[in-house]
């Protein structure tokens, strides 16, 4: 059963607002934080309507799924997902029930950091203009989506505003000191290898991915969101080619919607079609199903 998308929790949350993302919402617990994940999807930049049915649902206990799945590598954030555990706080569960997740707070380090396994996307404009990756000299004559011959590591510097800037691992090191850049780099790629082979297992090609990380007790711990769609380019195997635009297991019939349209990408675009809207739903399903092996419901 499909239930009602969910825009916001504003008013079936009664604790303060922390932060609303394009996605996310945050509420203060006290000693622990409230994640809310809401229905809302974004393309460049733009929060679009109508919300997706299931979406937060999906990202939500994909990110739990994962969590469970790596928190032997790496500590985490979850304390739990349980809706009924928060009582009074959710005025109606049921509409919350599967997007939330309570964590523990940490203090949040500015670092995007991004693990591609194969060449495509913003990091393929980068190697066609300069023949590198966030300053990484690659092999000449690589083709589009081809895969790397190891997996590197091209950090971001978050922006709350804007965009998060690509820049050197030199610069990261720079900005959060050696020991910590190095860290958090090694621990990125752990993690990359060990859901590029789950995937693989799967009939799926983590591409590429990205993790936030933070400090909690004076040590390094997984926090947001990890390994869904969102986080990560995810391509079916067989539908695996070079120099071509693969079609990615996420909100692409969105992209490629906005895309064709006549829209200018400078202001609000119109409400989305229903069918682009159940596609991208079902894709959200798809993904969930392909890496867990079991339904929603």
């Amino acid at each position: 059963m499909t239930h009602p998308a969910v825009s916001t929790a504003v008013d079936l949350i009664d604790a303060p607002l922390l932060y609303k993302g394009k996605v996310r919402e945050l509420y203060d617990l006290g000693e622990h934080m409230l994640i809310v994940v809401t229905d809302r999807i974004s393309a460049f930049d733009y929060v679009l309507e109508p919300a997706v049915p299931e979406k937060g649902n999906v990202l939500n206990r994909l990110s739990a799924f994962w969590f469970g799945q790596t928190k032997e590598l790496l500590e985490n954030h979850v304390v739990h997902i349980d809706v009924d555990r928060l009582g009074a706080i959710v005025k109606e569960p049921e509409l919350l029930r599967n997007r939330i997740m309570v964590v523990r707070k940490a203090q949040r380090i500015d670092m995007e950091c991004v693990v591609r396994g194969y060449i495509t996307g913003g990091g393929w404009r980068q190697y066609k203009e300069t023949g590198k990756v966030n300053g990484i000299e690659l092999p000449k004559d690589l083709r589009k989506n081809a895969k790397l011959p190891e997996p590197i590591f091209t950090p971001a510097a978050k922006n709350d505003v804007g965009h998060d800037e690509d820049i050197p691992f030199s610069t990261m090191q720079e900005l959060i000191g050696k020991e910590l850049a190095d860290e958090l780099k090694e621990k990125s790629l752990k993690l990359y290898a060990f859901a590029r082979d789950y995937c693989a297992e799967r009939g799926i090609l983590l591409a590429d991915c990205k993790f936030e990380f933070g400090i909690l007790d004076g040590k390094v711990i997984l926090i947001d969101e990890i390994f869904t769609p969102d986080a990560s380019r995810f391509w079916a195997q067989d539908k695996y080619a070079l120099d071509i635009e693969i079609d990615s297991m996420d909100k692409e019939p969105v992209r490629a919607y906005l895309a064709s349209s006549s829209w200018d990408k400078d202001s609000t675009p119109d409400p989305l079609p229903e069918e682009v809207v159940t596609e991208t739903s079902r894709r959200y399903l798809d993904i969930y199903h392909r890496i867990t092996g079991h339904s929603l419901n």
